[in-house]
């Protein structure tokens, strides 16, 4: 039987206002994400995935043209799970703290370095994706990608640490087109550090199968 469940968000659906609305979270989290929730269930019967954690299935299908529509499905929402805990209502965004703050300034350079590449990966994103902070398995070494639509770091052998949804559904209706707008709230108002801190880590931090 899968074991592929929506999660709650971690936080009331009003908790980030000003800066993302609660109707913005009730059809990201309640019609968007539990869509992909729904069609993964649906899909998983027979292919012998059943009983495999989110990042397993993502391992299975990510390379394999033939389940290209599994592998959307289970990244999404692999992806928005992490998206959520991502972002904090409890003084977020600005400086990293803990070993990223040394982590983002040797690999970077600075700050400002990191938050200047992670801006740009994530308004130069052409159509739907995402923005990401990922670090190296062997090493830890950190650096910036951006993945088109559901795609996403584990099918790239990588760490993810941080990420920014960029598909239109995640601030529309509160920023309309202007998305590097919705980019500098997130990184200067939301992003959660502590959560990003125990990623990088390798610590279960509330995303199923890390």
């Amino acid at each position: 039987m899968s074991n592929i469940k929506l999660p709650d968000l971690p936080y009331a659906k009003d908790a980030l206002e000003p800066h993302i609305s609660a109707e913005t979270l009730e059809y990201h989290h309640d019609k968007h994400h539990a869509a992909y929730v729904n069609k993964l269930k649906d899909m998983l019967p027979g292919s012998g995935l059943e009983d495999k954690t989110l990042p397993e299935i993502i391992e299975a299908t990510a390379k394999d043209d033939s389940k290209q529509t599994m592998f959307n499905q289970a990244a999404q929402v692999w992806n928005h799970t992490f998206y959520w805990n991502c972002m904090t209502p409890d003084n977020g965004g600005g400086e990293p703290t803990g070993d990223l703050k040394g982590k983002i300034e040797e690999d970077f350079g600075s700050y400002d370095k990191f938050r200047e590449e992670f801006k740009n990966a994530a308004t130069s994103q052409f159509g739907s994706g995402w923005a990401w902070l990922v670090a190296d398995k062997v090493g830890g070494k950190l650096s910036i990608m951006k993945t088109s639509d559901a795609d996403n770091p584990l099918a790239h052998d990588k760490i993810a640490v941080l990420t920014c949804d960029v598909w239109e559904h995640a601030y529309y209706i509160d920023y309309r087109n202007r998305r590097p707008d919705y980019v500098d709230t997130f990184l200067d108002k939301l992003v959660n550090w502590d959560y990003a801190n125990a990623k990088y880590k390798g610590q279960d931090a509330g995303v199923e199968g890390k």
